[in-house]
């Protein structure tokens, strides 16, 4: 159980889940936010990469839990730069999950449907990943890394939204610069489905499960699913632009 005096440590705070995450447990325990782009004054430095900054801040703030959201999650970035993705979303994790488990601390790390290669409708926490991309293995080896730690929550976020203008790098804020650009089209796909993921309630399910040491694997979105198509068409019409912007379906 979680309580006023606990430790929690959490990496890549300064993204859109970080922010959501943090924001849910500052006020609850003692937090160590921490990444290695200090965007907000509440973060401190740690970049995941590097195994000697990881043992230091552990032995240093001595954590009772470590939340483990540092990734790089640009897909095209990833594909184009593996070396890094491997380092930052396999190694990095690897680095973590060894010192979780020499310490016994409950470790809870943010996985990705990307795990998956879409070729089924649903997927269960029963089905077994296949990625097709460098991102997706990359965080999948991070699963693998975990699942050595009893004291372990992995959860598979689904497309994550929520950030704000400020955080979000992901689809609907790249919807809402084109509009503010000035561009009376936009492009998306309908073909592709998925489930979308608030950050705040995934924020909230983050600290539920590490509460009650529901140690396992879940899948963590909200429920319904939705292509971009849906998900933009919904926003167009949110923003009262729907009648002034072209929405074409990509397929």
């Amino acid at each position: 159980m979680i309580k006023k005096e606990s430790r929690v440590l959490i990496t890549g705070c300064g993204g859109m889940l970080g922010e959501a995450v943090y924001n849910v447990f500052s006020d609850k325990c003692t937090v160590l936010a921490t990444d290695i782009d200090l965007n907000e004054e509440w973060l401190s430095k740690l970049d995941v990469r590097e195994r000697e900054e990881i043992v230091r801040t552990i032995d240093d703030f001595k954590p009772d839990y470590i939340i483990h959201l540092a990734a790089l999650t640009d897909l095209e970035y990833c594909e184009l730069n593996p070396v890094d993705a491997y380092k930052t979303n396999a190694e990095g994790t690897l680095f973590l999950a060894n010192e979780a488990l020499k310490n016994n601390i409950p470790f809870l790390y943010v996985s990705t449907a990307g795990i998956f290669d879409g070729k089924q409708d649903t997927y269960t926490e029963e089905d077994v990943p296949n990625p097709l991309n460098v991102y997706g293995r990359a965080k999948y080896f991070g699963e693998l890394a975990v699942r050595n730690i009893p004291k372990s929550i992995v959860i598979r976020a689904g497309w994550m939204m929520g950030g704000g203008p400020k955080k979000d790098k992901k689809f609907i804020n790249k919807v809402i610069k084109q509009l503010a650009a000035g561009n009376h089209e936009v492009f998306a796909l309908s073909d592709i489905y998925g489930a979308p993921c608030y950050t705040h309630d995934l924020a909230k399910s983050i600290y539920y499960l590490l509460d009650t040491d529901a140690y396992g694997l879940y899948h963590g979105t909200c429920a319904g699913s939705a292509s971009r198509y849906d998900v933009a068409q919904y926003l167009l019409q949110l923003l009262g632009v729907h009648k002034k912007i072209t929405l074409h379906d990509v397929k």
